[in-house]
């Protein structure tokens, strides 16, 4: 057994793609669909994170208001609508800012998590989380599955 101690410093992308706060839905649209993310972080013009735009907000801003209110629609076979109706829904809104549809109850880790916790908030959530200094709030990277699984499969036996 190794004596180090691995932290989520160890794990993380220190240059992961962001968004700044204010990005157009259209940036963070085209960024998504290029590298095929499923969330961005954004952070303040001080590099503090914000919270994360993503697929599930995407998603959301397509579909029709009836199936979003709450206790609404659960299925909607009854509804017919084109990929044209769901462009122009996305088209209403693509010139806000990207906080439009920020998430901000995204659990995030520090540098100094230990690994194991941080894999467990990477299971647990199965999206990519932010590392984000403790004091300042500044996202200082982001952990991937792709990330974890190439600092493992690096290390020599």
């Amino acid at each position: 057994m190794n004596d180090e101690t691995s932290t989520a410093r160890d794990v993380m992308d220190p240059h992961p793609s962001l968004l700044q706060a204010t990005d157009k839905i259209t940036d963070g649209v085209r960024i998504i669909m290029e590298h095929r993310y499923r969330n961005l972080p954004v952070v303040d013009d001080a590099g503090r994170f914000l919270g994360v735009f993503g697929v599930n907000c995407l998603i959301r801003t397509v579909l029709p208001k009836a199936v979003l209110v709450k206790d609404g629609l659960k299925t909607v076979p009854f509804v017919r609508e084109s990929l044209r109706d769901l462009r122009q829904r996305l088209a209403d809104v693509e010139n806000e800012p990207v906080t439009y549809c920020l998430s901000e109850d995204i659990p995030v880790v520090h540098p100094d998590t230990a690994l194991l916790e941080t894999l467990l908030v990477l299971y647990h959530n199965r999206i990519s989380i932010p590392v984000v200094e403790k004091d300042s709030g500044l996202l200082v990277g982001m952990i991937s599955y792709f990330d974890v699984g190439e600092r493992i499969l690096a290390q020599e036996l």
